[in-house]
This record gives structure tokens, C-alpha cells and sequence, in this order.
């Protein structure tokens, strides 16, 4: 088997369900409690207004400027049936302990054989955008703060070289994205947590000037954007009556829609060395994907005021890197994507994850790979897109 023993596996994906006092123990005392984010016991018909739940009872629930946001089932079932998962609400009775806390995730990691994790937010979600609900900015930064503190000097603190140090910015406001940027990096932070499409947000695209003093600390720093699908809060277009299974198989699209996005925009021809992965996207797609939107370019760049110069694949080439959790058609097109522009994911607790079975699901997708190409997808690419390997 390739994937060799001395090989560590490094996730770019994975996701930390917040435990109740991350805010309760770090925002100002000048808030009402009733107002920040706080875990309540709540009748679950109030949850079944959000997600058409079924079941009876009282449940947990985050409160945050006085509406709820229950925990949906489907964001920890690390270890669980299939055939027992739901989108209900969720007690943290109920997950795994490592899906919360740090220490035992650590437990739950080595029984993976899993090295190193890059915790994505739950509740604040997965580019922080919660915080853009509410109508008090001041809260919502104190919040973004405290998120950061959490992550950075509480949860990547407990295993500096296993926990991969991301943050969340201020998205309303980039003057105070740039002062939380500063803010974090001197926290260790190496990673961002950006929105895939920030215009359904109602902020400006990429295609505009609006986030160049934050890419240009990003692009200084060596910090990678992590788009993580979903994060627009857009989901692929589907019958309003479809299934959740229809959502979850088509959610690659919106990784598709990013990459054009990008590489037709402005943003990498201004910031060259800018470092994006689209995490949770897939990559089987991309061999398609880079042919045709360089057929488009070829037809199309000389009236659509796009660059004419470069092609969009040779952005991606330097740019861009896909992320996979189970894709064994992108690692058998893996040189025609670039056996460089592949990371791996474990994606825990989520229901993609193979956890336990993680290093052997791997092994078996790496079966004909040689060892170098091997060692680049399961560890050293995610190095190289961090600029973190404390380990070495």
C-alpha cells in the first residue's frame, strides 16, 4: 500500500461543534446574556419552525440576539448508523465528546490515524457569517473576537502541531477585518475562513476592489482563504420538494461556481501569490471544469472585459487547490488536474466523514499511486497551502 506509515495525514476540512461557554465565558460583561450566544433548553416545536423536526420534547439550542438556532444532527454523527442519523436537533449527550472538545478529538484522531485537523466554525458557521445576522455590530465583533480567542488559545493550543490555527473576520466591515487580520496573525493564525460567494451575503464580489486590503495581508502572510461550500448560504439549484440527499450530492456545484468566479475576476492577476482552497468541493470535477472554462476564455475573453492574457487553468495551476473527502476519480486524473493541487479531507464529525476508517479509506484510494504522489496528497500539499508543518 502506498500511503506508508511515516506518512501523516493532514486535513484541510473538519469542524468543531462550539461547547455552550465559548461566548458566555469571553464576551465583555457589558451584554445582556440573554443576548449573546448561549446554549438554552427550548420545546422543540420552536426548532421544528427552522427544520421541520418531528420528534417531542425539550432539546438544546444556541440563542444568539434573540432567535434560536438549534443544532441540526447531521453536523455530529461521528460513530453513529447511518440508519440512525436525521436532521432533528441535537443534545451534546448525544455526539461524541470529540466533536466539542479538543482533547478527546485528539483521541478520536489517532484511532483515524488522522495527524492534523483544520476546524471549520458550527454555529458561528462555517466562514462565520452568523454574526452578519443581528442588528448590534458591536456584539457581533466581540463575538467574531471571541470565536478567534476560543479557537486559537483554547482549541489549537491544546496540540499546537495538530490542530491547524483558522479564524473568521468581521465580513460587514473591512477596515475591521483587517484590524482582526493583524489581531490573529499574532495569535498564530494560518488560515482564513472566507465565504465561497460573498454576494448572497449582500457583500461585494470578488470581482470588485472591496477585499484587496485584506487579501493583500492574506497574500503577504502566506494565508490561505478557505471557501468552504455552503458558505454563501446558497444551495444548488433543486425541486423545492426534493429530498436532503438531492442538496447534499450536488453541493460540489457550488465549489464549480467558485473556481469560475475566481479565475475570471480581478483577483488572482492583483495578488499574484494569493492562496485559495475550495474545501469540501470535490475534485473529480475538475479536469471538466478547467477545460471548459478555458474554452470559454478562448471564445469569449475579448468583450468580456476579463484579463485576455492568462489562461484561467494556469490560475488555478498557482492559485487553487481542491479538496476531497472520497474522490477517486480526481485522484485518477490527478495529473491532469496537478498532483500538487490535491489535500485531503476527513471532514469529522460530519456524515461524509469515514471516521474510523479514514487512513484506510485513503490507503485504498491511493492503491496506484507512487509513494512521493502519496506523501504530497495526504500530507505535504496541505502543508505547503498552510505554510504549517510544526511537525517537521
Amino acid at each position: 500500500m502506498p500511503l506508508q506509515d511515516w506518512m501523516k495525514l493532514v486535513s484541510v476540512d473538519d469542524h468543531a461543534i462550539e461547547p455552550p461557554d465559548v461566548w458566555t465565558k469571553r464576551m465583555p460583561a457589558k451584554y445582556d446574556p440573554a443576548l449573546i450566544p448561549h446554549v438554552e433548553e427550548v420545546e422543540v416545536d420552536a426548532a421544528r419552525l427552522q427544520l421541520g423536526a418531528t420528534a417531542h420534547g425539550r432539546v438544546q439550542s444556541w440563542v444568539y440576539a434573540g432567535k434560536q438556532y438549534p443544532q441540526i444532527g447531521l453536523n455530529a454523527v461521528a460513530g453513529k448508523d447511518p440508519r440512525t442519523w436525521d436532521v432533528e436537533p441535537a443534545r451534546y449527550a448525544d455526539m461524541r465528546p470529540g466533536c466539542y472538545d479538543p482533547v478527546e478529538r485528539l483521541k478520536d484522531m489517532d484511532e483515524d490515524g488522522v495527524w492534523a485537523h483544520l476546524c471549520f466554525p458550527s454555529f458561528a458557521r462555517f466562514a462565520g457569517t452568523r454574526f452578519l445576522e443581528g442588528s448590534d455590530r458591536e456584539m457581533a465583533l466581540d463575538c467574531v473576537r471571541a470565536w478567534n480567542d476560543w479557537m486559537l488559545l483554547e482549541w489549537c493550543a491544546t496540540a499546537p502541531d495538530r490542530y491547524v490555527p483558522l479564524c473568521i473576520l468581521p465580513l460587514w466591515d473591512i477596515d475591521l477585518c483587517v484590524i482582526e487580520l493583524y489581531r490573529v496573525i499574532g495569535l498564530g493564525a494560518r488560515a482564513i475562513c472566507f465565504p465561497e460567494n460573498p454576494s448572497p451575503l449582500g457583500l461585494p464580489s470578488f470581482h470588485t476592489e472591496h477585499w484587496d486590503p485584506m487579501l493583500a495581508i492574506a497574500q503577504e502572510n502566506g494565508m490561505p482563504l478557505m471557501l468552504h461550500f455552503g458558505t454563501s448560504t446558497r444551495t444548488p439549484y433543486t425541486s423545492p420538494d426534493a429530498p436532503t440527499p438531492v442538496v447534499v450530492s450536488q453541493m460540489g456545484l457550488n465549489s464549480m461556481g467558485t473556481l469560475a468566479d475566481l479565475v475570471y475576476s480581478r483577483t488572482f492577476h492583483a495578488f499574484p501569490d494569493l492562496k485559495v482552497a475550495l474545501a469540501e468541493g470535490g475534485t473529480g470535477w475538475l479536469p471538466y471544469m478547467l477545460e471548459r472554462i478555458d474554452q470559454v476564455w478562448e471564445k469569449h475573453r475579448w468583450y468580456a472585459h476579463v484579463d485576455t492574457q492568462t489562461r484561467p487553468s494556469t490560475l488555478f495551476a498557482k492559485n487553487v487547490w481542491g479538496c476531497f473527502i472520497v474522490d477517486q476519480a480526481g485522484v485518477d486524473f490527478r495529473h491532469r488536474i496537478g498532483v500538487d493541487r490535491l489535500t485531503w479531507e476527513s471532514d469529522y464529525p460530519h456524515s461524509d466523514s469515514q471516521w474510523p476508517h479514514s487512513r484506510k479509506a485513503l490507503a485504498e484510494m491511493l492503491a496506484q499511486v507512487p509513494d512521493d504522489e502519496a506523501h504530497r496528497i495526504a500530507e505535504l500539499n496541505a502543508c505547503e497551502l498552510l505554510g504549517w508543518r510544526p511537525w517537521a
